[in-house]
């Protein structure tokens, strides 16, 4: 893949592999020799590593992924539990697991310890003995480290750039094979089907540019052949009244949908941007299901909005004012609605009798899945922007979900 495609690829669209050890037991010089570049700051003082540090690499077959370096997790500096509860945060965003081993390190309870985190949210993880020059014996240490912790390792040297390649085969080995779905739309489409989009280009859009649901829907569709027409919600009639046959599809901003649905050919399947998204990267399911929690909500119960991004909120905000709005106007003035964004998702959800969640554009798909487990686990309500608006009006039984 050429330079300029690769940075093209959202982090979202990429394989996470983090890697996770103590402090000084070599994280940072590994991602270095991995990336074939100093991106990570090496350092002999404990606790150089703070906030997780993310790298991109091309790593064939597996293709586009992203290296998260982490902060140690025996990290005893004034700062360091706040370090390690960002690396925690860092676990649910994990494709991957790579726990690092010094070789000179005998003592492996705190390794146990993030072990059994790691292998609690279903991560695929192998080990690596780092500074195995150091020893005489690193393949029998790195077999009982194995014994140990139950699970693979490989043996490596980053300062001797040892064990280099058979790191990356065990990345390409252990990489889970669902970390996300094979298409967006390729349920919906086949070569030559007509495609419309409805993509109103608000103030919330930004200038000069598409937002990242509509960029990746229309490569996806690209890449299954269809032919695409792209129009503004104003524009949806005159764009019907070009084209020779009904499209296949259509595709709209779930802000439109009801608006749209009232204008489509009855033979026009119709779903939206985040609809997509749900199936893609979410559990379309749970979010069917939480949709149904809408015709339970009183007044006097607490909503969730959750974004993926953060940004100023600006007149007409989809998540900030527009959702809030419909749900008042159906269950009363009296909802109270609290808004997060990023990484900002409570760990304590028991207040809230329903969670409405974007597209998740900007998450890969383990994170958002583990914020649906999270609220399964907690038993409330999660459902989705798109599925939520068509919900509230009234034809969520009649657009395509699946």
């Amino acid at each position: 893949m050429a330079a300029d495609s690769l940075a093209q690829t959202p982090m979202s669209m990429r394989l996470t592999i983090t890697v996770f050890g103590r402090t000084n037991s070599g994280k940072s010089s590994l991602i270095n020799a991995l990336l074939g570049q100093p991106v990570s700051l090496v350092s002999p003082v404990g606790g150089t590593t703070t906030d997780p540090v993310r790298k991109t690499m091309e790593l064939y077959p597996v293709g586009p992924c992203v290296l998260i370096d982490t902060a140690g997790f025996d990290d005893q500096t004034e700062l360091g539990e706040l370090r390690m509860e960002r690396t925690r945060k860092v676990l649910d965003q994990t494709d991957l697991a790579v726990l690092v081993i010094s070789a000179q390190d005998d003592d492996l309870e705190k390794e146990e310890k993030w072990l059994s985190a790691i292998q609690e949210r279903s991560i695929p993880v192998f080990g690596v003995l780092n500074k195995s020059d150091l020893v005489k014996n690193p393949q029998e240490m790195a077999k009982e480290r194995k014994k140990r912790l139950s699970i693979p390792f490989v043996c490596a040297s980053a300062a001797c750039g040892e064990g280099i390649d058979a790191i990356k085969a065990a990345i390409v080995e252990h990489a889970p094979q669902d970390f996300e779905l094979p298409s967006i739309v390729g349920h919906l489409v086949e070569d030559g089907d007509s495609v419309l989009l409805v993509m109103p280009q608000d103030i919330q859009a930004p200038k000069g540019r598409l937002i990242l649901p509509q960029v990746q829907v229309t490569r996806d569709l690209l890449d299954h052949g269809a032919v695409i027409t792209s129009v503004t919600a104003d524009k949806l009639e005159a764009a019907l009244a070009a084209l020779k046959e009904p499209p296949k599809l259509i595709i709209t901003d779930s802000q439109v949908f009801g608006l749209v649905y009232e204008k489509k050919p009855k033979e026009s399947l119709l779903t939206s941007f985040s609809v997509l998204l749900a199936r893609y990267k979410g559990d379309i399911g749970a979010f069917l299901d939480g949709a149904a929690q809408v015709d339970r909500l009183k007044e006097t119960d607490r909503v969730l909005i959750a974004e993926a991004c953060t940004h100023n909120p600006l007149d007409g905000d989809i998540g900030r004012i527009k959702i809030p709005k419909l749900l008042r106007k159906k269950i009363g003035e009296g909802l109270m609605i609290d808004v997060v964004g990023g990484n900002q998702f409570p760990e304590d959800l028991s207040q809230y009798a329903l969670i409405v969640h974007c597209g998740g554009c900007m998450f890969n798909r383990r994170y958002l899945l583990n914020r649906i487990r999270a609220a399964k686990g907690q038993n409330v309500p999660i459902t989705n922007y798109g599925i939520l608006i068509a919900k509230l009006n009234g034809i969520l039984e009649k657009i395509t979900v699946q």
